[in-house]
C-alpha cells in the first residue's frame, strides 16, 4: 500500500496480488476493445442501414456521427466520476448503459431508425470508459507494469475499429442489420460481466463531483463541431451558415474554458491541460488524428469504388474490412514494442517516428495504389504508426499528471481526438467532394493524390510539435 499527497489529502493505492494483476490485466484490455468495436459498428453498415431502414445516406450516417458525439461528450463526464471512489460503480452503470442501448439496435420496435439511433448514442457513451481503464491499471498494477498496460488500452481503443469493423460487414451481408448490432449486444454483456468480476474499488480518499454545466455547455460546442464536420453538404451549399455556426462553436467553447477555470470542481481542470506538454500532446492528438483518420477513410473508400470510376477496386463491404486487418494487427504490434523502446528513447520522439510512419503511409499511398496489395502495404504502415503514436501518447501526458487525476487528463485528450477523427473524416470528404466533376458520381483519381498530401501537411505539423515536446522535456531534464 502506497501513499500519494492529492490537494492535501493522503490517497492510498492499493496494488492488487500478482494472480488479481493476471486477471486484472485482461480485463482491461476486453472492455477497452469491446467498447471501441462496439462504437465502430456504425462506419460499416451506413449503406445497410439506409436501405433497410428506408432513410438517407445522410441520415443513416448519424448511426456513427451520434455515437462518437455521445462518447465525446461521456468521455470528459466518466473522467471526473472515474477519480472519485465510486468508480467501479461508474463502469458498471456505463457497462449496462451499453448493454441497453446494445439492445435498442436489436429489437425490433416502433419508429425503428429512432430507436436505433437512441441505442448507438448509449454504445457511444462505452468511448468514455478507456480512460477510466488506464486510471485503474495507474492505481492497481505496479509502476512498472501500469505504463505498458496503459500503452497496451490505448493502442487496443484505436484497433477496436479494425476489428469490429469485418465482423459488423460479414453479419450484415449474411443476416441483415440487425444481425450485425446483436455482435454488439453479445460482447458488450460479456464486457459487462468481466467489469462486475475483475474491476476493483477505487483508492480511499478521493472525491469527485461532476461540473453540470460545464458538461452541458461542453456537449454543446461538440454536438456544433461534430455537426458541422458531418454535414459536408452544408458547405458547399450555404457556407455563411457553416461559418456562423463554426463561430458559435467557437464561442462555447471559449465559455466553457471560462467555466471550468471558475469552477471548484471542474469537469476537465484546464489549468493542468495548460500545461506545456499535455497542450503539446494535445495539439499533436488533434492534428494527427485528422492525418490518421483522413487516410483510413481515402483507403477504405477506394477499395470500395467500382472499376467503372477508372480506379479502385469495387469491394464489397466486408472484403473492404478485411483490409483493416493490416491496420490492426501492426498496429497491435507497435503497442507491444513501444513500451520497450520508451526504455530507451523518450515518449515525445516516439510520437514524432510514429508520425513520421503515418506519413510515410500517405506517401505510399499517394505514389502506389493501383494493385490491392499496395493498400494492405499502406494500411499496415498506417497502423504501425498509429499503434506507436496511441501508445506513446499517454506516457507524455502522465508524466505530468498526479494518479488521482489519470482519467480526467487523459479523458480530454480522447475527446481531442474524437474531434480531430471527425474532422479528419470530414476534411477527406470535402477533398473528394471538390474533385468530383459535374454529373460524375466519383471523384478523380488526383482527388485521392489531393488528400494524401494534406495528410502529410498534417503529419509534417504533428512531427514537429511532438519534436518540440521532446525538446522542452530535455531541456528540462538537462538545464
Amino acid at each position: 500500500m502506497t501513499g500519494q499527497p492529492v490537494g492535501g489529502v493522503v490517497v492510498k493505492a492499493f496494488p492488487v496480488a500478482r494472480s488479481e494483476a493476471r486477471l486484472l490485466v485482461p480485463a482491461l484490455v476486453f472492455i477497452a476493445l469491446v467498447v471501441a468495436a462496439v462504437a465502430s459498428l456504425g462506419t460499416p453498415l451506413i449503406t445497410s442501414v439506409a436501405t433497410s431502414f428506408h432513410v438517407s445516406l445522410g441520415s443513416a450516417q448519424w448511426t456513427l456521427t451520434v455515437a462518437l458525439l455521445s462518447g465525446a461528450v461521456a468521455t470528459p463526464v466518466l473522467g471526473r466520476l472515474g477519480a472519485g471512489r465510486h468508480r467501479r460503480a461508474t463502469i458498471l452503470a456505463t457497462l449496462a448503459v451499453v448493454v441497453a442501448g446494445s439492445a435498442l439496435t436489436v429489437l425490433p420496435l416502433p419508429l425503428p431508425f429512432a430507436w436505433l439511433l437512441a441505442g448507438r448514442a448509449a454504445q457511444g457513451v462505452g468511448l468514455g470508459l478507456t480512460a477510466l481503464m488506464m486510471g485503474v491499471a495507474r492505481d492497481h498494477l505496479p509502476e512498472e507494469r501500469s505504463a505498458g498496460v496503459i500503452a497496451l488500452i490505448s493502442v487496443v481503443s484505436i484497433i477496436g475499429a479494425g476489428v469490429g469493423y469485418p465482423l459488423a460487414a460479414l453479419l450484415a451481408e449474411l443476416g441483415g442489420v440487425r444481425a450485425a448490432y446483436g455482435l454488439g449486444l453479445v460482447v458488450t454483456a460479456a464486457a459487462l460481466l468481466t467489469a462486475w468480476r475483475s474491476m476493483p474499488e477505487a483508492p480511499e480518499g478521493r472525491s469527485a463531483r461532476v461540473d453540470v454545466a460545464g458538461a452541458v455547455v461542453l456537449a454543446a460546442a461538440l454536438f456544433l463541431v461534430l455537426f458541422l464536420a458531418g454535414e459536408r453538404n452544408l458547405w458547399s451549399r450555404h457556407l455563411a451558415v457553416a461559418a456562423g455556426l463554426a463561430v458559435v462553436a467557437v464561442v462555447l467553447l471559449c465559455v466553457w474554458a471560462v467555466i471550468e477555470l471558475r469552477s471548484t470542481t471542474p469537469l476537465v481542470d484546464v489549468r493542468a491541460v495548460r500545461h506545456p506538454a499535455v497542450a503539446g500532446a494535445n495539439l499533436a492528438m488533434f492534428v494527427g488524428g485528422i492525418g490518421m483518420y483522413l487516410l483510413l477513410t481515402l483507403i477504405t473508400r477506394y477499395a470500395q469504388t467500382p472499376h467503372g470510376a477508372g480506379y479502385g477496386f469495387g469491394l464489397t463491404t466486408f472484403v473492404a474490412g478485411l483490409v483493416l486487418i493490416p491496420f490492426s494487427v501492426l498496429g497491435f504490434v507497435a503497442g507491444k514494442l513501444t513500451p520497450r523502446v520508451r526504455t530507451r528513447i523518450a515518449d515525445p520522439l516516439l510520437l514524432a517516428g510514429s508520425a513520421v510512419v503515418v506519413g510515410g503511409g500517405f506517401a505510399l499511398f499517394a505514389a502506389a495504389r493501383s494493385d490491392l496489395a499496395e493498400l494492405f502495404a499502406a494500411m499496415g504502415v498506417l497502423g504501425f504508426g498509429v499503434g506507436g503514436f496511441s501508445a506513446a501518447m499517454p506516457g507524455v501526458i502522465l508524466a505530468v499528471t498526479p494518479k488521482s487525476e489519470t482519467s480526467s487528463a487523459m479523458s480530454f485528450n480522447y475527446v481531442v481526438r474524437s474531434v480531430g477523427y471527425s474532422l479528419g473524416s470530414a476534411i477527406g470528404g470535402l477533398i473528394l467532394a471538390a474533385g468530383t466533376g459535374p454529373g460524375h458520381l466519383f471523384p478523380d483519381d488526383s482527388a485521392y493524390t489531393t488528400a494524401a498530401l494534406v495528410g502529410i501537411g498534417a503529419m509534417a505539423i504533428t512531427t514537429l510539435t511532438s519534436l518540440a515536446l521532446a525538446r522542452r522535456r530535455s531541456s528540462e531534464t538537462n538545464p
